[in-house]
């Protein structure tokens, strides 16, 4: 049976990408269900790549979000610098509901928060149109010379991070090693009277509160594959969902966990 949650926070997915991983994400939304889902933006990532990767366990995805929302859980969508304009996404491959900027989630126990993908924080280059999509072809020319190598290679480990995957997240970590961002999203949500500030965009998780307020960061699906998951008495907690398998293949319950790599400084709030 599904773990019950009041609440998910995903973001990152960046389905249609080739390095999203539909299929962790399927298989997490399989074992964990909720009365809202919410999508803290990067969604879908179809602007870049002259062919979307798309397959069946993708659209899988979209289908299952939709099956939830028809089925009466509430689905929140937060646009993302890489989600496409809503009305330029292909008919059934777009999210069924309206695309906020921000949104206000107030939790089971009546603390408020400040939903935002993010990227409005980032430094003014790191927001240019032009970089972003260099990253982009840079981040998938990686990606995919790294598919074809570890299809050679015999020794690779599916559940393994490649040279590239550590490539990218410990640049994607130099670039943001101040964590100004943090500091800067937490007095967005100070100034709003709010008690902290949920987001993504920059695929490093955590959950903490060295601020004042709580910060929470979903994480991503493409290298960290973690989530943020509210129960019924309001707790936050950053879930991983590598270790969470684990749990699943030993027959155990689907504890909150870190995956290898990760230090947050706080595993629930």
């Amino acid at each position: 049976m599904p773990r019950q949650h009041r609440t998910l926070f995903l973001s990152d997915l960046h389905l249609g990408a080739i390095g999203a991983r539909a299929d962790l994400i399927l298989s997490f939304l399989q074992h964990n269900q909720a009365q809202h889902y919410v999508l803290v933006g990067d969604i879908l990532d179809l602007w870049h790549p002259v062919i979307p990767h798309w397959g069946p366990e993708t659209q899988a995805v979209i289908d299952h979000l939709e099956a939830r929302r028809a089925a009466g859980a509430e689905l929140v969508y937060l646009r993302g610098n890489h989600d496409p304009d809503p009305a330029t996404a292909p008919p059934g491959r777009r999210i069924p509901v309206p695309a906020l900027a921000h949104a206000e989630h107030v939790g089971a126990d009546g603390r408020r928060y400040l939903v935002i993908h993010g990227d409005c924080q980032d430094v003014r280059v790191l927001r240019s149109l032009l970089l972003r999509r260099i990253g982009s072809r840079i981040d998938e020319h990686l990606r995919r010379l790294d598919r074809r190598l570890r299809r050679r290679s015999r020794a690779a480990r599916p559940d393994q991070a490649s040279w590239a995957e550590r490539l990218i997240a410990g640049f994607n970590g130099w670039i943001y090693r101040s964590r100004g961002y943090e500091r800067r999203l937490v007095a967005l949500a100070r100034a709003r009277g709010l008690d902290g500030v949920i987001c993504g965009h920059f695929h490093i998780p955590a959950l903490h509160g060295d601020h004042g307020l709580v910060y929470a960061n979903c994480g991503d699906w493409v290298d960290s594959r973690t989530a943020i998951t509210e129960d019924f008495n309001g707790s936050l907690k950053l879930v991983a969902w590598a270790e969470a398998q684990a749990q699943v293949r030993e027959g155990t319950d689907l504890r909150p966990g870190f995956a290898s790599g990760l230090q947050p400084q706080t595993g629930a709030m």
